[in-house]
């Protein structure tokens, strides 16, 4: 071993002691190897971007599409939505399996996912906005794409996920490369949500509530409400919003197709550096129930996936509750827009104070600023107190954002350093909290809208019952307070502090120098 160099001890006090070959050693990655330079992470985040414009595009506007220009009941659009949801959530872990099972190319291991999905994942997206010739299939047309689109885009969410690990070995890194993923995530959000907005404002301008209370007797007679009802319903104007909707999903998916050869012109994936290039994989089953008793994964997701559920049910319901609980209905687009904004301005922020204050402190500060003031709105429902509650929420959302993708690579270096010999499970980790996650959005959704359907909800109503306004307060204060005091209880108990992950950090490096040194070895070995 080379004069000076320190040798780190493992958790268990012994030292890690690297063989001495018979020839000089090779030259060992420097620190200034593993850094990653602007343009890199910039174009990791381009990436990631496009998901989530298209998600937001879908979670704002999916519904009304399906109701308004592609006129199927409420119930087969409720299904096609909790369907598609439940089947992205199925698929995560398979896709996860198939990736693991996944030999290195000259572009990577996760890359041809990625690069190979985006046409079908740009194709299956437009014709979830197309509306088909015929109306009697039209539920299975829709139930059939949105299951494709769900299916497409994991094999590129959970790939590009994992992609994290990848990048460099140094933890710093990985986490500035986070940080500038969440924020073009939440950018991603909030472009997504404005595209699909301007695009298609003109299908949507007749306002189904009129102001000042109006009626259909204002209108002067019943001829006069039967004209406004041939407008809505007319064939120009369903011709006209079906052509907006393909648009904006053009638009969505040139987006799409850019970021993602951004992305692998910018990016360089590179091979695991912890094992010895002949180390063979063990099965998958024996490295899933690794995965899944590996406690630190199980309190970091099980946290998170209360906290999820928190966010969720304040995100799904918060314009529910501007409109039929406060009487905010005419300010909630400009409420949302803070909120995105808080979260986009907030992550920077996120990202300073989990590097001076350490991961587990940033959760616990970060999540626990959305509870006083969602009770404070519920109690002093005002203009200005939503204001605050949404630029207090948009903190909290941006922390539940960066905080567990940043936490996840110190467990799958934990474990790495736990199970020195398994190899290629990095997937299985990313794919079953995206599954937890997706998870947690169906129940958040399925909950609050049976609640609100047991409490009276009437359906196209201008003003509902008190039962409903009262049940919207519960899920906004009460219920995400009593899900987030529970995650950051769970999260308690997740055991990688600050001198733990440093710890592991050393070990590790010392680990990746024997498997290079092992490596180098054999190949002579066999060359001789």
């Amino acid at each position: 071993m080379a004069k000076g160099e320190r040798v780190p001890h493992t958790p268990a006090g012994k030292l890690f002691k690297p063989p001495e070959p018979a020839f000089n050693k090779p030259p060992h990655q420097t620190v200034l190897d593993q850094r990653l330079s602007f343009c890199s992470k910039l174009c990791f985040a381009i990436g990631g971007a496009p998901n989530q414009v298209a998600g937001s595009a879908t979670a704002f506007f999916l519904q009304i599409y399906l109701l308004d220009v592609a006129q199927i009941n409420p119930f087969q659009a409720s299904m096609v939505l909790f369907i598609g949801k439940a089947w992205g959530a199925m698929t995560d872990p398979v896709v996860g399996f198939f990736i693991t099972k996944s030999k290195w190319t000259r572009i990577g291991r996760l890359m041809p996912w990625m690069v190979g999905c985006t046409p079908f994942v740009v194709v299956s997206y437009f014709y979830l906005w197309f509306v088909p010739p015929f109306t009697n299939g039209r539920f299975i047309w829709y139930l059939g794409f949105y299951c494709l689109y769900q299916t497409l885009i994991t094999c590129f969410h959970v790939p590009y996920s994992a992609l994290t690990m990848f990048l460099s070995t140094d933890q710093k890194e990985r986490d500035s490369a986070t940080a500038y993923r969440m924020t073009l995530e939440v950018l991603g959000t909030l472009v997504g949500a404005a595209i699909q907005g301007q695009i298609v404002a003109s299908a949507h301008t007749l306002k189904h509530c009129p102001h000042h209370n109006m009626s259909t007797g204002h209108l002067g007679n019943g001829s006069g409400a039967e004209i406004v009802k041939r407008i809505v319903h007319s064939q120009d104007f369903l011709s006209h919003a079906k052509e907006v909707y393909m648009i904006a999903a053009g638009v969505i998916g040139g987006v799409f197709l850019i970021c993602t050869v951004v992305m692998f012109l910018g990016v360089k994936e590179r091979d695991d550096p912890y094992i010895s290039k002949t180390e063979k994989q063990i099965p998958f089953h024996k490295g899933f129930i690794l995965v899944m008793r590996h406690s630190p994964y199980l309190s970091l997701t099980a946290a998170f996936l209360f906290i999820s559920v928190a966010i969720q049910l304040v995100q799904s319901n918060f314009v529910l509750f501007c409109t039929y609980a406060v009487d905010l209905r005419d300010h909630f687009q400009n409420i949302v827009l803070t909120i995105l904004v808080s979260a986009v301005v907030s992550i920077p922020l996120w990202q300073w104070f989990l590097e001076r204050f350490g991961k587990k402190t940033a959760a616990f500060c970060g999540i626990t600023w959305i509870m006083p003031f969602t009770v404070m709105l519920v109690f002093i429902p005002n203009l200005v107190v939503a204001y605050v509650v949404a630029v207090s929420s948009g903190l909290s959302v941006a922390a539940s954002l960066l905080l567990p993708w940043s936490m996840l690579p110190d467990v799958v270096d934990d474990f790495r350093l736990a199970n020195p010999h398994c190899k290629g499970f990095e997937a299985i980790f990313y794919s079953f909290y995206v599954f937890f996650t997706k998870f947690a959005a169906g129940i958040s959704l399925g909950v609050s809208t049976l609640c609100l359907e047991f409490a009276g909800y009437d359906t196209g109503a201008c003003r509902q019952p008190a039962q409903v306004a009262y049940t919207l307060k519960l899920l906004i204060g009460a219920a995400p307070v009593a899900f987030i005091v529970t995650g950051l209880l769970i999260l308690l108990l997740y055991p990688i502090s600050e001198d733990v992950r440093l710890r592991n950090k050393l070990c590790l490096e010392e680990l990746r120098k024997q498997g290079s040194i092992s490596s180098r070895t054999l190949e002579d070995l066999s060359n001789a």
